[in-house]
């Protein structure tokens, strides 16, 4: 495994077990077994590291959901999809003592403005914006009903993975699929 990779997979388990903030560079290059200097000839700070992290899971879910969407057959089984590729990426974190969402644990340690709470905002919007288009392919001209179902769906699923975090596992995530099912009866 490359020097890169080594401190990003350090950096992941670390900044997703133990906080953004409370894990300094020296633990990161010790859990990677590489020098210090090694993390700045790959990234130009730990807020760059931060931002390849936060990048890293963005990354890591769209695989998830990619796989997850592969097997869709139908627009419903594919917004169901979104909330699968959750529960999938939940499963990922069980090793490191599960914390819920590590896009919005390390969002909640940087500061305002800053590049790593955009990207992660992003990631957020991108999840509603897939309900969006999967709710449009089942009704085309539902209107303003498929965007207010689209946010509904997304405040359903990030609530539901906070509420997992809290818990340290996934059953909020599938009693919120369940709920995504009765509002799809719905529309």
């Amino acid at each position: 495994m490359k020097v890169r990779e080594r401190l990003l997979k350090a950096a992941a388990e670390l900044f997703y077990r133990d906080g953004v903030g409370a894990t300094g560079i020296d633990a990161i290059t010790a859990r990677a077994g590489v020098a210090k200097m090694s993390l700045y000839n790959n990234f130009s700070s730990k807020a760059d590291l931060v931002d390849a992290y936060i990048q890293g899971r963005h990354d890591e879910w769209m695989e998830l959901y990619r796989e997850r969407l592969s097997h869709a057959t139908t627009p419903r089984e594919r917004v169901l999809a979104v909330f699968d590729s959750y529960v999938d990426h939940a499963a990922c974190a069980y090793e490191w003592g599960f914390r819920g969402c590590g896009l919005l644990n390390a969002a909640a340690e940087l500061p305002m403005g800053g590049p790593g709470r955009a990207s992660v905002a992003a990631q957020k919007e991108e999840a509603e914006r897939l309900f969006r288009e999967h709710l449009r392919d089942i009704r085309p001209s539902a209107g303003t009903a498929v965007d207010e179902a689209a946010e509904h769906l997304s405040f359903l699923l990030e609530g539901a993975m906070a509420r997992a975090g809290l818990d340290g596992h996934d059953a909020s995530l599938k009693k919120a699929r369940k709920i995504a099912i009765s509002i799809l009866d719905k529309l």
